[in-house]
């Protein structure tokens, strides 16, 4: 039986290799390498040619990229110990040589009009001194802020160039993203101009505690350092978010701005640089489930009013602590955020219905919306102060109001003038010799008392002209200096 079954096994095998090679030969291609003959004739493995069928996103890559740019960035900041603040030029006059510094930053942005008019994140060009903009070609730009609003995130920065015919993206719809939708990161990353991520949209509507109007879009297509202000395209090469934030650790989480959110924002940046939002002016959280059964109300969705403040909107209209708003011009919320968010993206003086339910009953109330007040001061922020930084960034020079104090620790015989703080390597004000810790009390022969006294002397001077500045050291010294203005 042993010897039969030996029999029996050997005269299988022997089949099998008899088998084998006819069904191997059939399928050559999927066993056996293509050689460089079969390569040219373009025989393909079945794995390549699957490969192949794949869906390549080099042509979207290629229709996009030549409109994503590196925003580089010099700003003000980042100068020292606690503190330095009060004083930026105490060390520097006492021997610690030490100054605020300029920080040195890059971003990425996109162009949405020909004429060179950019987008990014606000937190890339706050505070700038000098903004240049390098284009996927090779060129750069010197840039300006449009506008900004540092509660979204935004801001819009124009080249100062005279420029047409650039390439251009546009803003797509952000409210048609679902999630698992694909999309992709285009930015410049650690300095890695042009890098491209894929990814999918991971969640929409996040709160991430940046800010009062959080709903951004969550994505885990690779975003970096760097990539802030950059787009995020769906795959018809639509902008459908500025890239904004990213969990730390190496996590893969990234955040960005809706582009439905961006485009209401657009016209009032463009036109008045900055946001204006309309409110009620009311304290409010999320209706829950539980809250809903002890309110005794038919809906667990809405915006419960905490706190109705005196002489505001809400008050006005007679709106009560504890309603509980459903929707708002037709349009239902959801939660606290969502109200917060539709109300802010209306212009103050709009008249508004609002759903309410109160003690359990439905009913609409009229309310005309005010304007928000400035509680983060942002509006404090573009000043007379920052207009005198803009036009001191025009020389490349940045200035602060002498004070008593700094005056009598430096020795200046001088009680008031424009502080030279920081100057920019290579600019009109360092070809002209100023250096941090001059005063400048006389432009033109005319008293200087502040910084805005010389931004305005500044910016009122004819591009190619020379401004006589008349400078104190410390100590009680006088020297000239010939500021020619670009």
């Amino acid at each position: 039986m042993n010897r039969s079954f030996i029999q029996f096994r050997r005269a299988l095998v022997t089949a099998l290799l008899l088998v084998v090679p006819s069904v191997a030969g059939a399928q050559a291609p999927a066993q056996t390498p293509p050689t460089a003959a079969q390569g040219q004739s373009g025989n393909l493995q079945p794995a390549t040619r699957e490969a192949q069928a794949l869906p390549s996103l080099a042509p979207l890559v290629d229709s996009v990229k030549t409109a994503v740019v590196n925003v580089d960035v010099q700003a003000r900041g980042g100068g020292g110990p606690r503190g330095s603040e009060e004083n930026p030029l105490f060390d520097r006059f006492f021997g610690g040589g030490r100054k605020e510094q300029l920080r040195q930053g890059a971003g990425s942005g996109f162009i949405i009009e020909p004429t060179g008019i950019v987008l990014t994140n606000n937190h890339v060009v706050e505070d700038a001194v000098s903004i240049t903009v390098r284009l996927d070609d090779g060129r750069s730009f010197p840039a300006t802020v449009v506008g900004r609003d540092p509660l979204t995130d935004v801001a819009l920065v124009k080249l100062k160039e005279k420029v047409e015919g650039l390439p251009t993206v546009k803003l797509g719809d952000s409210d048609a993203l679902r999630v698992g939708d694909w999309v992709v990161a285009i930015g410049n990353p650690f300095g890695l101009a042009s890098s491209v991520s894929l990814g999918i949209v991971s969640a929409r509507a996040r709160d991430i505690g940046a800010g009062p109007y959080d709903e951004f879009l969550q994505t885990d297509a690779a975003i970096n350092p760097g990539n802030s202000g950059g787009p995020l395209f769906n795959m018809k090469g639509e902008v459908v978010g500025i890239n904004t934030a990213i969990v730390g650790g190496g996590t893969g989480i990234g955040f960005a701005v809706p582009s439905n959110l961006v485009k209401a924002l657009l016209p009032q940046l463009e036109k008045e640089g900055s946001v204006t939002r309309a409110w009620l002016g009311v304290g409010i959280q999320d209706l829950t489930r539980d809250l809903a059964g002890a309110l005794k109300l038919p809906v667990t969705e809405g915006a419960i009013l905490t706190q109705v403040n005196a002489n505001t909107p809400a008050s006005k209209a007679g709106l009560k602590v504890d309603d509980v708003i459903t929707a708002i011009d037709g349009r239902a919320v959801a939660s606290s955020g969502q109200l917060t968010r539709t109300v802010a993206l209306k212009r103050p003086g709009t008249s508004s219905t609002l759903t309410v339910f109160r003690d359990g009953k439905k009913q609409d109330v009229k309310v005309t919306l005010g304007t928000r007040p400035d509680i983060e001061g942002v509006a404090s922020r573009k000043s007379a102060g920052e207009e005198e930084q803009e036009s001191s960034r025009r020389v490349g020079v940045s200035l602060q109001n002498l004070d008593a104090r700094t005056a009598q620790q430096a020795g200046f015989s001088e009680r008031q003038g424009a502080l030279v703080t920081d100057v920019v390597p290579g600019s009109p004000a360092d070809r002209a010799s100023l250096e941090p810790g001059m005063v400048v009390v006389e432009a033109n022969r005319k008293q200087v008392n502040n910084a805005d006294d010389l931004a305005k002397a500044i910016r009122a001077a004819p591009a190619g002209s020379t401004l006589l500045l008349r400078v104190a050291t410390p100590g009680g010294g006088r020297l000239l200096r010939a500021l020619r203005v670009p």
